[in-house]
């Protein structure tokens, strides 16, 4: 029996670095992960594709782990980094992008993502565990843009 968990989530934030600093960043996935919190191994398996391993999260008897991976493609022209998930690879499917816009005195970053988690849960567990897997990942999202805000020098 298992749960499946959806996660969507969209923020928009202008920094004060330029165009291509946000850009090289956000587009060298390992660089950008390493901003992101609760990640316990991040695994280049080549082709633009990482695998993702979070931290174990625990829930009184019930400890969590997202595993995933997603292919990236960065288009630096476009000012776009999307990446899609691979199948498979864990036990939840990611997807999401960035959206860069050089606005001359900042930098404009639309960030959305789309998670669906499955959980090796009885579904009477859904109503217990599904705000808390949610309001973790808001939280980590969160704080990754925050991370961010600050090596891009604030907000404007």
């Amino acid at each position: 029996m298992a749960i499946k968990v959806t996660i969507d989530l969209g923020y928009e934030l202008n920094v004060k670095a330029d165009y291509q600093t946000v850009f090289n960043l956000l587009a060298d996935v390992p660089k950008s992960a390493s901003y992101f919190p609760k990640v316990d191994q991040l695994t280049d398996l080549g082709d633009g594709v990482y695998r993702w391993e979070m931290e174990k999260i625990g829930l009184a008897q019930i400890n969590l782990q997202t595993i995933y991976a997603s292919k990236y493609v960065s288009d630096v022209a476009k000012g776009s980094i999307v990446w899609t998930p691979v199948p498979g690879a864990g036990n939840a499917l990611v997807s999401g992008s960035w959206k860069i816009v050089d606005k001359k005195k900042s930098t404009h970053i639309t960030f959305k993502s789309k998670g669906e988690l499955t959980l090796p849960l009885p579904g009477l567990m859904k109503m217990v565990v599904a705000p808390v897997v949610e309001a973790e990942f808001e939280k980590m999202v969160e704080k990754y843009l925050d991370n961010l805000t600050r090596k891009f020098g604030g907000e404007v």
